[in-house]
C-alpha cells in the first residue's frame, strides 16, 4: 500500500489526453479522475462493449460529456495505425499519452503480427502508437507521454538476439520482466529524441494492484488459490483507484512541467536498474523496434546495416494465433 494520492490538485481543462487499456483497472480509475478534473478523454481499448460502458460510466458519474470509447488492439499493428489516423484526423491536440495498456505472465501466445504478446503489447504495440502520434503531440506541447512500467523491469534483461522466444524455451515470467525492461529503455530514448520539443516522456511503477492484469498468475489457477490466496492477497495491495495515482500525477502535476526521462516509482522519482540506464542497449531497442513495426528510421540515427541481428519475425512475413484471444488491459 506504498504512497498515496496525487497531491495536485490541478485542472485540465481544453486538454486532451488519450489512455490505452482505459476500460478497467488503472486505466479506468486515470480516465475517471482525468475526467473529473475536465480534460477530454479518450479511451483506446480492444473490448469495444467494455470500452463504451465505461466511457458511458464515467461520463454520468463526473457529468463530463467528453469521455470517449475507442477501438485499439494493441496486439495489431494494423489496429494501432487506424487509431492513430482516427486520432489525426479528428483532434486537433494530444496533450496527454498514457500508454497504460498490458498483459503479464500470459501463455506463449503471438500477436497478429507474430510477436511475443507480452513484448508485442506492453513494448512495440506502444512504441508505434506514440511514434505515430509524435506530430500531434508536438503540435501541442507542453505536452507529455507516460508510460507504465512495472518494478519487474529490476530482474528484466533484453535478448536482442531471440526477442520473441524464438529459439528459447518460453519464460511468460522472464518474457513479461523483458517487456517492461523495455518500457523504460525506451521511455528515456524517447526523452533523449524528444528534447527541445516540449514533450516529456516518463515512466512509472504503479505499486502493486489488485487488477485483471493478473489474470494469468498462479493466483487463479487453482480452487485453493482462488478462493483463500486471492482474497488474502487483495487486502495487503492497491485497489485501482489507489493504483492510478501515479498516473495521474505524472499526468496534472504542474511541478513535472520540463520533466522528462525519469523514472518513478509510485510517486517517488527513483533511478531505474542499471540495465535500464545503458545508452547503447535503449538506442539499439529502438532501431530494432522501429524496424520491427515498419517504422522509417530517422537520417542520422541509422544503427546495424541488414537484417542479420533483427529476430526472425522481422524476416518473413508475420503469422497469426487465432488462439491468442487476450487485448490491452489496465496496469
Amino acid at each position: 500500500m506504498t504512497g498515496g494520492r496525487c497531491p495536485s490538485k490541478a485542472k485540465i481543462n481544453g486538454k486532451t489526453v488519450i489512455i490505452t487499456g482505459a476500460n478497467t483497472g488503472i486505466g479506468k480509475e486515470t480516465a475517471r479522475e482525468l475526467a473529473r478534473r475536465g480534460g477530454r478523454i479518450i479511451m483506446g481499448c480492444r473490448d469495444m462493449e467494455k470500452c463504451e460502458a465505461a466511457a458511458k460510466e464515467i461520463r454520468g458519474d463526473t457529468l463530463n460529456p467528453h469521455v470517449y470509447a475507442c477501438r485499439l488492439d494493441l496486439a495489431s499493428a494494423k489496429s494501432v495505425r487506424e487509431f492513430a489516423e482516427n486520432i489525426k484526423k479528428k483532434e486537433q491536440r494530444v496533450d496527454v499519452l498514457i500508454n497504460n495498456a498490458g498483459v503479464m505472465r500470459c501463455p506463449a501466445w503471438k500477436t497478429e503480427d507474430g510477436f511475443d504478446m507480452q513484448f508485442g503489447v506492453n513494448h512495440l504495440g506502444h512504441f508505434l502508437l506514440t511514434n505515430l502520434l509524435l506530430d500531434r503531440l508536438k503540435e501541442s506541447a507542453p505536452s507529455r507521454v507516460i508510460n507504465l512500467a512495472s518494478l519487474a523491469h529490476l530482474v528484466g534483461k533484453m535478448d536482442f538476439e531471440d526477442l520473441n522466444w524464438e529459439r528459447r524455451k518460453f519464460n511468460t515470467k522472464q518474457a513479461y520482466c523483458q517487456s517492461k525492461l523495455a518500457n523504460v529503455l525506451f521511455t528515456r530514448e524517447l526523452a533523449k529524441r524528444l528534447q527541445g520539443t516540449g514533450v516529456t516522456a516518463n515512466a512509472v511503477h504503479p505499486g502493486v494492484v489488485s487488477s485483471e492484469l493478473g489474470r494469468h498468475t498462479g493466483l487463479h489457477q487453482s480452487q485453493f488459490s482462488t478462493t483463500v490466496l486471492s482474497p488474502l492477497f487483495s487486502l495487503l495491495v492497491k485497489n485501482p483507484e489507489l493504483g492510478a495515482q501515479p498516473s495521474i500525477y505524472l499526468a496534472v502535476a504542474e511541478e513535472l512541467d520540463g520533466v522528462t526521462g525519469r523514472y518513478y516509482d509510485v510517486l517517488t522519482e527513483k533511478e531505474p536498474a542499471p540495465q535500464a540506464m545503458d545508452e547503447e542497449a535503449a538506442r539499439r531497442l529502438w532501431e530494432i523496434s522501429s524496424r520491427l513495426v515498419g517504422l522509417e528510421e530517422d537520417e542520422g540515427h541509422s544503427g546495424e546495416s541488414g537484417q542479420d541481428n533483427l529476430p526472425a519475425q522481422s524476416r518473413q512475413t508475420h503469422g497469426r494465433n487465432p488462439g491468442a484471444v487476450v487485448g490491452p488491459v489496465g496496469l
